[in-house]
């Protein structure tokens, strides 16, 4: 213990400044993202946007997959123009996008804004990873991104969790509070922030040459048939986890009771479960996906002890195993103890194996490689946001989507209602199907659930992260020719 203390105290202060830009920002993304899904499809007389769950899948895995994709270009351009002027601008353009998809209203706008606020992720993100690698050395890398991973989670958590506790009173809120956080790191950029050393006698190279460089970098590592078959896996792994983002807030937001959970915590905390509880006394979809991020800073360092030994392509198949069950778990119950099971399920999973993704990339590139090796982990990563919105959009509506469900119900009935429009909701169209009916809304609810099944969508989900298990598996007998 006492030596990672002093392997702490010797970590520089652009350490920590890096780290504490990272958990505001952080803290930002992660507090109208958890509500991102629930923002596109909820009803317009809620505040929100009233989109089909196509159009959120479009916009959501579009916009992220750039997120992922764009740092081979951006931190080309970090490199070459300084990191202070690229975080200046970065944070320029998170504060007006967090205004422009909070202000925007049509499909197209929204669109455009949110893929502006993901090229403002994008210039962040290599910035950071960057200052990480470039301030701690051989005897503290793995303590220092160690405390690197806990500042994701600490904001992961901390945004979601005030997010959930304001969104169903006042959506421009939880933009303003993105936009108030993600500002608080321009008083760290100018005042503390120190930029790394860069060779001034030695002539940059012109930026398109270093862009195409970058991706004939890329295209070197994807000769390697057995590595592009691994990552070709892995997009199976992140489809799976990021459903997390994409779908679980609306299936809780339609499908799960959380008053019983609100009632226990009133029990012990009556201040805190009023305070983050719904008029409806429950606690939002939100508060409940930010428990993921709350569930790894306490479990991290037990969970990464008890994988450390075992071979990382192992691990993998572990946690994504794990990862798999707790999907499932999370799709498949109205009560919200359960649901909160499957997150912690979902989060020893992710645990286990996600970490252990970034080592085994480090593990199999040849020494003279690694970093261009590490520099293509994030392309399973984007591609998995594209088909992840692509499964959360009309797939999941037609199979989980409460409204798409409800009107099957009602034309089975013979019953006319309105169709949805600019002056007739979506909530709209709930309540006039309870008069026709005569069920209250958890009548109404319980009724489909029951007679339509919308938890069968866990099939799909689960079943992702199974069948990326198996394909491990079969890539560690077959591909790699294991002995073990």
């Amino acid at each position: 213990m006492s030596q990672i203390l002093n392997t702490i105290r010797k970590l520089p202060r652009a350490f920590w400044v890096s780290n504490t830009m990272e958990l505001f920002e952080r803290w930002a993304w992660y507090g109208f993202y958890m509500a991102f899904a629930i923002y596109l499809v909820g009803s317009k007389d809620t505040g929100a946007l009233g989109f089909t769950a196509g159009q959120k899948g479009i916009i959501m895995g579009t916009g992220s997959m750039l997120l992922y994709f764009l740092p081979v270009i951006t931190g080309a351009l970090s490199d070459r123009i300084g990191y202070k002027r690229v975080l200046i601008l970065s944070f320029a353009m998170y504060v007006t996008g967090y205004w422009m998809v909070g202000h925007f209203n049509t499909f197209v706008t929204v669109f455009a804004a949110y893929i502006y606020l993901a090229v403002a992720g994008a210039l962040f993100k290599p910035i950071i990873s960057a200052m990480i690698s470039k301030t701690t050395t051989g005897e503290s890398a793995s303590i220092g991104f160690g405390i690197f991973y806990m500042m994701i989670n600490i904001g992961g958590f901390i945004g979601p969790f005030i997010a959930g506790a304001i969104y169903k009173t006042s959506w421009d809120l939880v933009f303003y509070i993105s936009m108030i956080t993600i500002g608080i790191n321009y008083i760290f950029v100018f005042f503390f922030f120190k930029e790394p050393g860069r060779d001034q006698e030695k002539q940059p190279e012109p930026f398109s040459r270093v862009v195409i460089q970058a991706f004939k970098n890329i295209g070197i590592t994807l000769m390697n048939f057995k590595y592009v078959l691994f990552l070709v896996i892995m997009i199976a792994f992140w489809t799976a986890f990021n459903q997390l983002y994409y779908s679980f807030p609306v299936f809780v937001d339609d499908w799960v009771d959380t008053s019983n959970v609100y009632q226990a915590l009133h029990s012990v905390w009556p201040w805190l479960a009023e305070k983050i509880g719904t008029a409806e006394g429950a606690l939002s979809a939100v508060t409940i996906g930010s428990l993921d991020a709350f569930f790894i800073i306490v479990f991290q360092i037990w969970i990464s002890g008890l994988v450390m030994r075992i071979k990382p392509l192992n691990a993998m198949m572990t946690g994504i195993f794990i990862l798999g069950i707790g999907v499932g778990m999370m799709f498949s119950f109205q009560n919200g103890f359960y649901v909160i099971a499957g997150i912690l399920v979902f989060g020893i999973g992710e645990m286990a194996s996600s970490p252990k993704f970034t080592e085994y990339i480090g593990s199999i590139a040849p020494p003279d490689k690694k970093a261009l090796y590490m520099g293509t982990s994030f392309l399973p990563i984007a591609a998995a946001h594209q088909l992840a919105g692509l499964l959360s959009g009309d797939i999941y509506d037609r199979a989980s989507g409460k409204l798409f469900l409800l009107k099957q119900e009602i034309a089975k009935r013979g019953l006319e209602i309105p169709n949805i429009s600019e002056s007739f909701s979506k909530n709209d169209y709930w309540n006039r199907a309870m008069e026709l009916t005569g069920m209250n809304n958890q009548e109404l609810t319980n009724f489909i659930w029951t007679n339509y099944n919308p938890a069968k969508i866990w099939v799909l989900y689960a079943g992702i992260a199974f069948g990326a298990v198996i394909a491990l598996f079969l890539y560690d007998k077959l591909i790699l020719k294991s002995k073990s």
